[in-house]
């Protein structure tokens, strides 16, 4: 089995808004940026394949240098497609969340950080289960949730789903803004992170703030 000795101390890192990838879940992407085109060459060049997500902070405004949460996913490189223009179309499988330790700059068009993986030894794990998951009265939920935002999805495959892949997928889907879906990625297990889902959802459907509930 993996451990996070077996990881790299410094890796490509991807700050994309809303694109959240957490362990054992896939993150489709399109590159089309020149830099990330070159991220991605030099991905494929490595023994490990691995790039780091991450998700940029928000500034009031938008205004000044972009910062980035400390806290993101790697996912390895499995799979990717090449279309007539020079794009790619990838797909990263969640390895490890990691934390930034420092990031590097002038060696490469896109960013790349030293990372620590300390900390998030069950990404590298078994499948998590929620034993305490009431999953009957959450599609309940989830459905309230998905008719208030006009969204579809396929009722039988969430039905029929382990715990950790309903979960972490509709964390990945589910269209919460940024710090929202930091505060998923964040969550220390899986029953942890299903709660939080929970608690999101059922603001959005009572009108609250995100930020009235992750202080």
């Amino acid at each position: 089995m993996m451990t996070h000795i077996d990881l790299p101390d410094t890796i490509p890192v991807f700050p994309l808004p809303g694109a959240l990838m957490l362990p054992r879940a896939r993150l489709p992407l399109h590159i089309f940026e020149p830099k990330y085109l070159a991220m991605l060459d030099d991905t494929m060049k490595t023994s490990h394949r691995l790039i780091g997500m991450v998700q940029p902070m928000e500034t009031p405004g938008g205004s000044g240098a972009r910062r980035l949460h400390r806290v993101g996913c790697a996912g390895r490189l499995t799979g990717f497609s090449e279309t007539e223009d020079g794009r790619y179309m990838i797909t990263l499988s969640g390895v490890s969340r990691y934390r930034i330790e420092a990031e590097q700059t002038g060696f490469t068009p896109y960013m790349r950080a030293d990372v620590c993986w300390d900390g998030f030894e069950r990404d590298l794990g078994p499948v998590e289960e929620d034993p305490d998951f009431d999953r009957g009265r959450f599609l309940d939920l989830l459905n309230r949730y998905f008719s208030a935002n006009a969204l579809s999805t396929d009722w039988d495959s969430l039905k029929e789903a382990e715990d950790e892949l309903l979960i972490n997928s509709l964390s990945m889907l589910c269209p919460f803004e940024t710090e929202e879906k930091q505060a998923l990625l964040e969550a220390p297990c899986l029953s942890t992170r299903r709660k939080t889902l929970s608690t999101l959802i059922d603001f959005s459907l009572r009108g609250g703030k995100a930020e009235e509930i992750l202080q």
